[in-house]
């Protein structure tokens, strides 16, 4: 044969058998997008390489679903918790902005100063579990200008200083009130300090946060003849404030959540927070602004807002050099047509996310209440529809690692050589909540030895009569009477002295609870 023809019939064959192992490797399965942090690509979020937009809300009371008579866990409503949340995704709610603050006795983060009320952490330790089980990523607040729940008249008044809108500005003045920096950073540290006592992971390493923000609407207003245009004052404030959260979580995006009122935009007035300036921190990773066009106030009508509201983003994005987000916003009145407008005109222009003010966990649907069923939440689903077609992003399943029904072909049971070795452990199981048919319960395994165990696999054997409807924080199958949790892709170890709960929906009866649990093949304690 001669040597070109020999050429070309060895480079057909090879042809023929990549393209053989092509076909027969096995396709990748998509990455879950929850597992990935939101980041700022210049001017626009991205997740995951490619742009990201958002269509949000807010329920900034979250944090009061919950019994302050009842020791933790049980402290927490998880049923009204995850109804809630259930009520956001069905609408399609991305984001969620939300309260992490209360000086209140009442569910109260921090009731009296520098004291923390665990059993609150918890309960928002399960909002934010929740909320990853229902697709939605999260933008806690650490504090508020504003007297609701305290906010810094409550700082002020520990400190011995006068309260009230007058006496605010003190909060952001080192001079004025040294004591208040060292009780906002006191807070911030503790926060961001907090592994979640449901899932184990880190605050400052779930994606689930999408962003933290400073203050709700903090300013610093009427202080001196200048601040009100300059801002010198309160941007001393964010940098110093945007530094120790950055240094303390570095994973996370950071706003200010601040109005975006000034005199120049023609919305309200200068109240020593100008939107550029303040937003041109190093340490601020996007703007933010609150609108409210039919206020008295504001007076706004559908060009003006519009106009306003295009200013905000241009601003943003060609002097800034940052994404848009519209924190808050809604109407009193004709809130459909107002809602189209709105929305319209975050779409043309290339807002980067909005969350509008407010979903209460009711069907009330009037003056700023948009509860389920109002007749708005049409035009915000086609809204959260096309920010999600813009950002090339489609929802997992609603629940974490959810599996298919149980069936015979389910992956076997582990066995005792499952890699990670041998390992001591103990386990902790609680039935969470019952019917007739069926069940959700938790189950927290601890590393009781001497060495990490990477990935590790759970195992248990149902009850009879038992089986999984689905499972959250592991990727949970069953085969028989053998129930398989294997470690989930974001906490593949276990740490000597760490634990992990694991949770499930089951059928069938809640009783007798199961048995054998075992960790890597070694029996539990």
């Amino acid at each position: 044969m001669p040597r070109r023809a020999l050429l070309a019939g060895l480079a057909a064959l090879l042809t023929l058998v990549a393209a053989t192992l092509v076909a027969l490797a096995p396709t990748a399965r998509a990455a879950d997008p929850r597992d990935s942090f939101v980041t700022r690509c210049g001017i626009r979020f991205c997740l995951d390489g490619k742009p990201y937009y958002f269509a949000g809300a807010n329920t900034y009371d979250v944090f009061t679903f919950g019994f302050d008579w009842l020791p933790a866990p049980d402290y927490v409503d998880r049923a009204r918790i995850d109804a809630h949340m259930a009520r956001l995704q069905n609408d399609g709610v991305s984001v969620l902005r939300l309260w992490m603050f209360s000086h209140e006795d009442w569910q109260g983060f921090e009731a009296a100063e520098g004291v923390y009320t665990e059993e609150e952490f918890i309960l928002f330790d399960y909002v934010i579990k929740s909320a990853r089980d229902h697709n939605i990523r999260l933008i806690p607040v650490f504090e508020n200008y504003w007297e609701a729940y305290g906010g810094i008249d409550t700082r002020l008044r520990w400190e011995g200083l006068p309260t009230g809108q007058a006496n605010r500005w003190r909060f952001f003045n080192k001079q004025q009130c040294p004591g208040c920096f060292d009780q906002y950073k006191n807070y911030v540290r503790y926060a961001l300090s907090r592994t979640n006592y449901f899932t184990g992971v880190k605050w400052t390493e779930d994606p689930t946060i999408f962003a933290w923000e400073l203050m709700n609407e903090p300013r610093y207003q009427d202080a001196t003849p200048n601040e009100n245009t300059t801002g010198t004052t309160l941007r001393a404030w964010v940098d110093e404030m945007g530094a120790l959260v950055k240094s303390l979580d570095p994973n996370h995006l950071l706003g200010t959540g601040m109005e975006g009122q000034q005199t120049s935009y023609g919305y309200g007035g200068d109240a020593g927070n100008p939107f550029v300036y303040i937003h041109q921190s190093p340490y601020i990773d996007f703007t933010s602004a609150h609108m409210y066009p039919t206020e008295g106030w504001a007076g706004l009508d559908f060009t003006r807002a519009r106009a306003l509201l295009r200013r905000w983003i241009s601003d943003s994005h060609n002097l800034v050099g940052k994404p848009f987000v519209l924190g808050e916003w809604n109407a009193h009145d004709n809130k459909t047509e107002w809602w189209r407008q709105i929305y319209a005109e975050m779409e043309a222009s290339g807002g980067d996310g909005d969350a509008f003010w407010w979903y209460p966990a009711n069907t009330n649907c009037g003056g700023f209440d948009s509860g389920e069923g109002c007749p708005e939440h049409a035009v915000f689903r086609a809204h959260s529809a096309a920010m999600k077609a813009k950002s090339e992003l489609t929802d997992p399943s609603p629940s974490p690692s959810r599996s298919p029904s149980v069936s015979p072909s389910v992956s076997p049971s582990v066995s005792p050589s499952t890699s990670g070795g041998p390992a001591s452990c103990r386990v902790a199981y609680r039935v969470d909540n019952s019917w007739s048919g069926g069940f959700t319960a938790s189950v927290t395994v601890t590393n009781t030895g001497s060495a990490a165990v990477d990935p590790w696999v759970l195992t248990w054997t149902a009850a009879p009569g038992q089986g999984l409807v689905n499972g959250w924080n592991a990727t949970v199958t069953q085969t028989d009477a053998t129930v398989t949790a294997r470690a989930p892709s974001w906490q593949t170890s276990l740490a000597p002295g760490q634990s992990w709960t694991v949770g499930y929906q089951g059928s069938g009866p809640a009783n007798p609870n199961p048995s054998g649990f075992a960790l890597q093949g070694s029996p539990c304690a």
